[in-house]
Formats: structure tokens, C-alpha cells, sequence
């Protein structure tokens, strides 16, 4: 599940706060770096119980609502066709959920207010209603609903963003990301899904946990070879006068780019211009983009650098 989009964005914060601090330890920063990812895959986890917890409530709310047409004898009959749904039946059952969930603690009981309030918004929802009114039953039906409740009403939820940054300080800056990975699981299961079907691994390969450590680590080690470079680049300006975030993304950059070379030049250069406008100022991505392509090109030609392309 962890990419490399993610692994960028990961670095960023914990060099960031490296730097700030004053640190000198790498290894805590490693650390800190393989902790991050680890809670960025409790959060993959913890939305996909939060379909779940809200499928729960479900059967819990409508348990209440038989129990009071009996009381009152209306004659209502209350529709199972949600709860019954089978896709979030094979999720709830699913041993790969319900062991992680269990052994890292995860769990929405103390958040029975947010769930309910969520379940209610579904309810409230066309999407919904159409899904209860329609005469047909299939399976893509039922995990289609949930693909529409998971866009509509998780992504982008300020109250649950609220929740989860509260509970950790880098999920809200995750869930963006991890949110397109709970969507491609959702999209993964079948009418033939069993209780072993497998969710996203935490990683994809060791690949990506290596690409992760080293460039850590090669931009936390060359940092005054990086800085040196920036500065030749940038005679007009004071170096000490580029903004620290824009220091470390450039660091990062330079690092990823003199470390991994049969990562694409202009991939590399994306990336790090993509982060700069998440993070920096309005301008970062500009400048980032003119001073990483002009540092490659002269490395190039001195011969110091090779790559499959350039920018």
C-alpha cells in the first residue's frame, strides 16, 4: 500500500521536524521515518473498520426501529436490504481486518457519536435512497453503495479529518493518499470474496521500505554537499535566506535524484515540484522545479551524473 507518493510526503515532515529540532541522530530519524509509514497503514485499516462500524450501527438502528413498530403496531416493514449487504458482510469477516484491527488496538467504540452521525448523512443520501428503492438485488449493487458512500461522504469529511488528526498528528496529511488505496480495495472484492481475501500489503515490496530508509538517510549525509550545490546555483540570493521547507525538499530532491538513477530524471523533478505545492510557498514549486533542473544539468555535463533522461 505504501508508495513512493506517500514515502516523499513522509520524509518531508519527518526532516522537517529533524532540522527544527537540531537533531543529530539519524537512526531516530529512521525511526521516527518507518514509524510514520507504519501508522499510515493503521490508518488504511482504520477506515476500512469505519465501513464497518457504520454497517453495525445499521443493524443496530434498525433493530430499534422493528422494535417499535411491534411496540406500536404500524405494520412497518423495515427494509435489511443494507445491512444485509453483502460486500460489508465479507468485509466484516474478513481475518486480514479483524486481526490487524485487534492487535494494533484500532478501534471506533469511543467514537459511537461520529459513526452515527455518518450512518445518518448515508441515510440522508440520494444515492442511498436509490440503492434501498431499487427492485433489483446484486452484488455489484451492494458494493457499489459503499464505493459511493466512501467518496462522497469520507473523503473530504472535515469532522472525521478532525478526528483522525487528533488521534495522530500526520494522518491528516495521509488520508488523501490513503484513501484512494481503501477505494482500489473496495473495487478488489468479488461476489466470490471469502474471509481470507487479502487487503493491500503495508508494502508493496522491500523496494519501497529500502527506497524510504536511504534516501533518508543519503539527504540527512550529504546534506552540506547538497547545500553547496543549491548555493552555487543561487549566487543572487542568500542562501540562508531560502526558506527551510524549501531547503529540505531541494535536499530530498537532490538526494533521490544522485542516489537512484534509473528513476527518471523529470519523475524525480515532478514529485518533489508537486510537494512544494503542498508545502511551501506559492512560488516554492517554480523555483524548486529551476533550481533542481539547473543542479542535474550541470551535473550531467561535468559527468557526475547519470540518467536515463533529463528534464
Amino acid at each position: 500500500m505504501i508508495n513512493r507518493e506517500l514515502i516523499r510526503i513522509k520524509l518531508v515532515q519527518i526532516l522537517y521536524s529533524y532540522q527544527q529540532r537540531g537533531s543529530h541522530n539519524p537512526d531516530a530519524c529512521e525511526k521516527e521515518l518507518l514509524l510514520s509509514l507504519d501508522k499510515a497503514y493503521d490508518l488504511y485499516n482504520y477506515l476500512l473498520m469505519l465501513l464497518v462500524e457504520v454497517s453495525r450501527m445499521s443493524v443496530r438502528m434498525l433493530e430499534v426501529h422493528e422494535k417499535r413498530s411491534k411496540k406500536l403496531k404500524d405494520g412497518i416493514r423495515w427494509s435489511h436490504k443494507f445491512a444485509d449487504n453483502r460486500f460489508i458482510i465479507q468485509l466484516e469477516s474478513n481475518r486480514q481486518l479483524r486481526d490487524y484491527c485487534s492487535e494494533h488496538e484500532l478501534s471506533w467504540a469511543d467514537h459511537e457519536t461520529f459513526v452515527l452521525g455518518l450512518y445518518n448523512k448515508i441515510e440522508e443520501s440520494d444515492f442511498y435512497k436509490s440503492y434501498m428503492a431499487s427492485e433489483t438485488s446484486s452484488y455489484d449493487e451492494d458494493r457499489e453503495v459503499w464505493r459511493l458512500i466512501y467518496r462522497n461522504l469520507i473523503v473530504g469529511n472535515d469532522e472525521l479529518a478532525d478526528l483522525l488528526e487528533d488521534m495522530n498528528v500526520y494522518w491528516n496529511d495521509d488520508k488523501a493518499i490513503v484513501d484512494t488505496f481503501v477505494l482500489k480495495t473496495i473495487n478488489r472484492f468479488t461476489e466470490n470474496s471469502t474471509s481470507t481475501q487479502s487487503l493491500m500489503p503495508e508494502y508493496k515490496s522491500d523496494a519501497e521500505r529500502d527506497f524510504a530508509t536511504k534516501l533518508l538517510y543519503r539527504a540527512i549525509m550529504g546534506q552540506e554537499h547538497y547545500n553547496e550545490l543549491i548555493a552555487g546555483t543561487t549566487r543572487k540570493w542568500d542562501f540562508k535566506r531560502i526558506a527551510l521547507m524549501d531547503r529540505i525538499i531541494l535536499q530530498l530532491g537532490l538526494a533521490e535524484i544522485m542516489t537512484f538513477p534509473s528513476i527518471p530524471l523529470s519523475v524525480s523533478i515532478n514529485e518533489w515540484v508537486d510537494i512544494a505545492k503542498m508545502y511551501s510557498t506559492p512560488k516554492s514549486d517554480k523555483y524548486i522545479n529551476a533550481t533542481l533542473d539547473a543542479i542535474a544539468k550541470r551535473l550531467i555535463e561535468e559527468g557526475k551524473l547519470v540518467k536515463e533522461e533529463t528534464n
